[in-house]
């Protein structure tokens, strides 16, 4: 495995590892959504502006773009667009603010939004739905012309086939995101709409359009870099590097083809070297209960709320992960997060670790004074050298999986070189070679506590709180642990655990990690969430 860094595009929160330093050889820069808080600084309209006028030099995009800065606003790309205006509102309609049927035949999505629909993901123009209303006031919006800006994606179609294919291999796409692309570039690319009657946005550079932003999907992906430049004014070293950085995305499938087409043509359009896109993870839609998740209505439970349950955040990480919809919809139900909890943290992991450090720091006479013992035996240990083979197996796979961004089968395997831990202590029966096979029992604690600490590792990208207190648990430091690294040599170490934490170190305190989740919190759980968020209030009131 190689190793990774990460960055978190598109929010105040993105790792400060990133600012000022070059990537390593072949480092991965993940990219990942929150907040568009980087649309109206500065540092994102020095990126448009930046952006688009370094591409006035490649031929479509030279006198599309050209078009933009310079105002010579005549020919095939300023062109006249048709859109919604509610005359109620007295405003263009943002594609947000409109609608309506979808026009796939088959759909029968009667809730498309203006700009794409969300059941089979096909790309709109607002003025493509059929019986469009306004969603601030339900009024029929009519129809007026309305100067705007296109990019000709049509002219790029060689370029962008040819990257597809190549990333989408080498990168191992999902399956649902080649699927998705495959399906748009059948369709035919189009012209494409990049500007908007809106006032919140990236402004237009040119006096012609100042009343007009770029449309969100057309500025947005640039944000990427620009957040980017915001951290690091070596920002190049990463966007303009693809022979040592690799891009990594990961999103919901409703927005792979800005991601997979629009943004990938743009950066191809202009010329220069960019880190394109080489992986990106797809997820399908995760359903709550007995419906889906809504934020317009409320309907799901969110943020704030799984805050209020004081269920604690690796809890909600691991449920939310070993549940991702990878390959197809998943459902959040409270149940199925109560025996995940229950069965899986709490009597799996928590349980192994728990009766390995335990044990270790039971006073001398009945353990070890919390003193990692020797294991002189390990070598010759038929059990213990049965168990190395098998956690070192499934290491590799945990790192293959990773590798191809496998996520729920990455933790998986994690939790099964736990449950392997568990069956390990069960049959050495630990608690009577204390007494009747000293060397034995040190040999099997030794080993078992080195898999307690791969657990840590391995888990870390998963659950960081929850490592963090194995690691201090330990008394190991959180910044020194395996991070499996081919060039290290660390998956390797990994295959004799009875030596990643040496003798006579002195373990910390121990408590137990996770707490049952009981029957009557998740019934409360499942009452107070149900509904609509008007329906909730209207229950506490």
């Amino acid at each position: 495995m190689q190793s990774t860094r990460k960055c978190t595009s598109g929010s105040t929160s993105a790792s400060t590892t990133l600012a000022g330093r070059p990537p390593p050889s072949r480092q991965r820069y993940a990219n990942r959504f929150s907040a568009n808080c980087w649309t109206t600084t500065g540092s994102q309209r020095t990126q448009c502006s930046r952006f688009v006028s370094r591409c006035s030099s490649r031929n479509f995009l030279a006198s599309y773009l050209f078009c933009v800065i310079t105002g010579s606003l005549q020919g095939p790309y300023s062109v006249y667009r048709l859109q919604l205006y509610c005359e109620s509102c007295q405003r263009f309609l943002a594609d947000r603010f409109v609608v309506g049927s979808c026009p796939v035949e088959g759909c029968g999505n009667d809730t498309a939004r203006g700009d794409q629909c969300d059941r089979c993901g096909r790309l709109l123009n607002s003025t493509e739905l059929i019986d469009p209303r306004c969603k601030v006031c339900e009024g029929i919006p009519i129809v007026r012309d309305t100067d705007h800006l296109f990019l000709e994606l049509p002219l790029l179609k060689e370029q962008l086939e040819k990257y597809i294919d190549e990333a989408s291999a080498t990168g191992s796409w999902s399956q649902n995101a080649v699927r998705i692309t495959d399906a748009w570039l059948k369709e035919g690319l189009r012209p494409r709409c990049i500007t908007r009657d809106l006032k919140w946005g990236v402004p237009v550079p040119h006096e012609k359009y100042k009343d007009k932003v770029f449309y969100v999907w057309f500025d947005a992906p640039i944000g990427y870099i620009s957040i980017t430049a915001c951290y690091t004014p070596e920002w190049e070293k990463w966007w303009k590097n693809p022979e040592n950085v690799e891009l990594y995305q990961f999103m919901g499938k409703d927005n792979v083809p800005f991601h997979t087409v629009m943004f990938p043509s743009a950066l191809l359009g202009t010329g220069e070297n960019w880190t394109l896109m080489k992986n990106i993870s797809v997820t399908e839609y995760l359903n709550y209960e007995s419906g889906k998740f809504s934020k317009t209505k409320g309907i799901g439970v969110f943020g704030n709320d799984a805050k209020a349950t004081n269920i604690p955040a690796d809890v909600w990480r691991y449920y939310l992960l070993s549940n991702r919809p990878e390959a197809s919809d998943a459902v959040f139900t409270w149940g199925g997060l109560q025996i995940k909890h229950n069965n899986e943290l709490l009597k799996n992991l928590g349980n192994f670790i728990y009766r390995v450090l335990s044990f270790i720091a039971k006073p001398e006479g009945a353990g070890y004074g919390s003193i990692i013992p020797e294991a002189p035996n390990a070598d010759i240990h038929p059990l213990s050298q049965s168990l190395a083979e098998t956690v070192g197996n499934l290491i590799q796979q945990y790192i293959d999986a990773m590798d191809k961004v496998k996520l729920k089968q990455g933790l998986k395997i994690a939790m099964a070189i736990s449950s392997e831990g568990n069956a390990y202590l069960q049959e050495s029966q630990f608690w009577k070679l204390y007494k009747q096979d000293p060397a034995s029992c040190t040999t099997v604690m030794k080993t078992s506590v080195g898999v307690v600490y791969l657990l840590a590792c391995l888990l870390e990208p998963f659950m960081p709180s929850f490592s963090k207190d194995v690691l201090q648990q330990l008394n190991l430091s959180p910044n020194e642990h395996i991070s499996f690294a081919d060039e290290k040599g660390e998956s390797d170490k990994a295959k004799r655990p009875w030596d990643l934490i040496p003798s006579n170190h002195r373990i910390g305190e121990i408590v137990p990690l996770f707490t049952e989740l009981k029957d009557d919190a998740v019934a409360s759980f499942r009452e107070t969430f149900a509904g609509s968020q008007a329906e909730r209030n209207a229950r506490a009131n």
